[in-house]
């Protein structure tokens, strides 16, 4: 890995994309250590720490919303506002003609997505300051100040969301996983110092606390495992003849992999679920009661109602994802036009099926498996009574996002550095 970073930075295009990149990350991190002025931050962090909703919430903040600082809302109403967006292109076919229009309607579609990020930040924005945080305002009854606090983190948000289709359009990786993934690992040195304090002060036994890492490095490698996990479709293309020339006559196989939505769908169910508790901060403090009991990542009875929808969401954007990336008609319209063939399968529709057969297994294999993942670390947490970032549904993330950026460093330094069979 390090051979290929010194290999990377040789090379005029892609030292430009990592460099890009991590001066956007810079910008990221810079916003999130500067405060909301006006704002008590102590009084947010007892309150993050007693709601575990908010702990779950500020983990994908990296940090940003119990320190209050620019970048509290984080890059949450953009990802909600794609997920409805992509939603309803299932419903509305002049959604689904404008996806695929081309580059055109893909515009337009990121447009829609950029209004409706904007009105659920600002959503989010007015039932944070007028909800949970207000007892932490300097001056809770002056309109001017709290439109202020109010306008300051929409704006904040938006900068947010430029910043990650920024990383996407010019730097390496998809620039919302590369924000929410620096969040995450930004907040393991703090876990770190705060497990190694709990166990020198009784509250945690030793033996838990290695039982917990033992965990996470078994999690890291079945994950990397399954990520990487790819079952090939041989396909066998016939021998034509083209004026004096035979083409054809070559086996080669069709890549598809167990995982094929990465981490996606964790990353859309985690935003969808932290969705209720935005709605219950506007309504009021009844309504954050109801959601803190029954809609709680680490408290009964709500642990069990939230990882239930959990597994489930997961398991529907697993599907909802992998239909919308990998297109079975297209790849099986393609081979019939190239004279490729699936040994024992006709061309047309009956290549189609087996396709969609196969593609449908692997998915539901690949999306148990995260949410199974998430599970086996929610319950350790729950009965260990800890909070610790690194576990369950962020080492998902995590290392996906890790084995993406590593993929597409290794594409861009083979695109660039090849050098053909006469050199």
């Amino acid at each position: 890995m390090l051979s290929q970073l010194k290999q990377a930075f040789k090379i005029k295009d892609v030292r430009r994309k990592i460099l890009y990149t991590l001066m956007m990350i810079a910008i990221f991190r810079i916003g999130a250590a500067i405060p909301v002025p006006g704002v008590n931050s102590d009084v947010i962090k007892s309150m993050v720490g007693d709601n575990s909703l908010l702990s779950l919430y500020n983990m994908l903040t990296g940090g940003a919303f119990s320190n209050f600082t620019l970048f509290a809302l984080g890059i949450g109403p953009a990802i909600t506002a794609s997920i409805i967006i992509q939603l309803l292109t299932i419903g509305f076919e002049s959604l689904e003609e404008l996806q695929k229009s081309g580059e055109e309607g893909k515009k337009k579609i990121n447009k829609y997505t950029k209004y409706t990020a904007l009105a659920l930040a600002f959503l989010q924005a007015t039932a944070i300051t007028l909800g949970i945080i207000k007892g932490a305002l300097a001056e809770p009854d002056n309109p001017f100040f709290v439109i202020t606090v109010i306008m300051t983190l929409v704006g904040a948000s938006m900068m947010l969301m430029w910043i990650g289709d920024k990383i996407t359009e010019k730097g390496l990786g998809n620039g919302s996983s590369i924000l929410i993934f620096i969040g995450i690992i930004s907040t393991i040195p703090n876990d770190i110092v705060s497990t190694i304090s709990m166990v020198q002060d009784g509250s945690l036994n030793i033996w838990l606390a290695l039982a917990l890492v033992v965990v996470i490095i078994l999690t890291i490698s079945a994950v990397t495992y399954i990520q990487e996990a790819v079952r090939k479709i041989p396909v066998q293309y016939a021998k034509r003849v083209v004026g004096r020339k035979m083409y054809g006559g070559q086996s080669s196989h069709i890549p598809m992999k167990v995982n094929q939505s990465g981490v996606m769908p964790v990353i859309f169910a985690s935003s969808l679920l932290a969705f209720p508790q935005t709605v219950a901060l506007f309504i009021g403090p009844e309504a954050q009661e109801f959601v803190q009991k029954y809609l709680s990542p680490m408290e009964a009875p709500g642990v069990f109602i939230y990882r239930t929808l959990e597994i489930f969401l997961i398991v529907f954007f697993a599907y909802f994802y992998t239909t919308v990336s990998f297109n079975t008609e297209d790849i099986a319209n393609n081979m019939k036009n190239n004279g490729g063939f699936i040994p024992g399968i006709r061309p047309g529709k009956p290549t189609i099926d087996y396709l969609n057969g196969i593609l449908s297994r692997l998915t539901l294999a690949g999306a148990l498996f995260l949410a199974s993942i998430v599970m086996i670390s929610a319950i350790m947490l729950y009965f260990m009574k800890i909070q610790v970032s690194l576990a369950g549904t962020s080492i998902i993330i995590v290392v996906g996002v890790a084995l993406e950026l590593k993929k597409q460093l290794e594409s861009n330094l083979v695109m660039r550095t090849y050098q053909g069979f006469l050199k």
